[in-house]
């Protein structure tokens, strides 16, 4: 389970600017792929040193690059550096414990998202994705987590499919903005999944499992908020940015996924309420399920009462008890034992207490 707020004690003291990784610490190496393109060319590489990238800086082409993995500080530093990125924003991509949000730096767009993955154990998992559009570039920052949601912008890119070759890099920032906006819906289809098992478990046999999936749930649902509900405010700025790097045609999709946004968040406040409710459920039924259990032990020790009281009275060793050389009364006090059981399960079913 992710941490609601990860470590920043090793910023502490340290001036603005500084850089340093906060987050999950990768063992394996960063990976820098550039996508260089036009409507009539098309150019992919993955490079062993950050350096080899600096090339496509100055092209008229579109360029792509995107950066996975941010342990490799060095990496970050000499790119910001090749591109006049300010440190400032740099600090922020080494941050991922980030808000979403954009950021104006007149020469470029600074734009921090969160990508969703489907962790091994069906929670799920939050990335962080930071975007630096330019003129003729866009750069994407990941965490490292194997895997994200942009291949198949890489496969309309690889094939000329649609419109993206012949835009801008607008299009392209908007494509990825996109396409993490979509994978939004496969994730909560995904745990509305789990809500819907989970919510008729939870009405036919309630078990002390079901709570603890109920909180995990909860505690990725604070997760989405998390990461959702900034993102409305993000995509509104950008839509409404006088910025010249966004062009008007692309406006108009920025527009559309301010609704897919609604369309989410509306999804997220309806799965958080549904989970509230199946927790008050939850301790109904297992409150009820407590009291049947203390009304039947209940009625079970009121017939035993008076059974014990008289088993104690002829359990004393008095040698002058009146019925103590009676033929018949050991079975005469089972009868009257008997008798008073029935005449209580019976004065008990017609209280309706059974």
């Amino acid at each position: 389970m992710p941490e609601l707020m990860k470590r920043r004690s090793k910023k502490s003291g340290l001036p603005p600017g500084t850089l340093v990784h906060i987050g999950e610490k990768k063992t394996g190496e960063t990976k820098v792929t550039v996508i260089d393109y036009s409507e009539t060319e098309f150019r992919e590489q993955q490079f062993d040193a950050i350096e080899q990238c600096f090339l496509f800086k100055d092209t008229p082409s579109v360029t792509w690059i995107n950066v996975d993995g941010l342990h490799n500080v060095e990496y970050i530093q000499k790119l910001g550096d090749c591109y006049g990125f300010h440190p400032l924003v740099l600090e922020d991509i080494l941050n991922t414990d980030q808000r979403p949000k954009t950021e104006d730096f007149g020469e470029y767009l600074y734009i921090v998202l969160k990508m969703l993955h489907d962790g091994e154990s069906a929670e799920t998992v939050t990335e962080q994705i930071s975007l630096i559009l330019g003129r003729n570039f866009v750069v994407s920052f990941q965490e490292g987590i194997e895997g994200d949601v942009f291949n198949p912008i890489r496969e309309r890119l690889r094939t000329a499919k649609g419109r993206i070759r012949g835009m801008g890099a607008d299009y392209l920032a908007y494509s990825l903005i996109d396409a993490i906006v979509d994978n939004y819906f496969v994730v909560l289809e995904k745990m509305g999944e789990r809500i819907e098992d989970l919510e008729e478990e939870l009405v036919q046999t309630p078990l002390a499992g079901t709570l603890q999936e109920l909180y995990h749930l909860k505690r990725e649902m604070i997760f989405l908020r998390k990461a959702v509900w900034p993102l409305r405010e993000v995509i509104n700025s950008l839509g409404r940015a006088e910025s010249p790097l966004i062009s008007e045609s692309t406006r108009i999709y920025l527009r559309d996924i301010y609704d897919h946004t609604i369309q989410v968040i509306d999804a997220i406040e309806t799965s958080r309420d549904m989970l509230t409710g199946m927790l008050d459920i939850y301790l109904s039924s297992m409150s009820n399920r407590m009291n049947e259990v203390m009304k039947f032990l209940t009625i079970i020790g009121t017939i035993f009462i008076p059974l014990t009281f008289i088993a104690g009275v002829y359990g004393m060793n008095f040698e002058h008890m009146p019925e103590l050389k009676w033929r018949w009364g050991y079975f005469g006090l089972w009868g009257v034992m008997a008798g008073i059981a029935v005449f209580m399960l019976l004065y008990f079913k017609r209280k309706r207490w059974l």
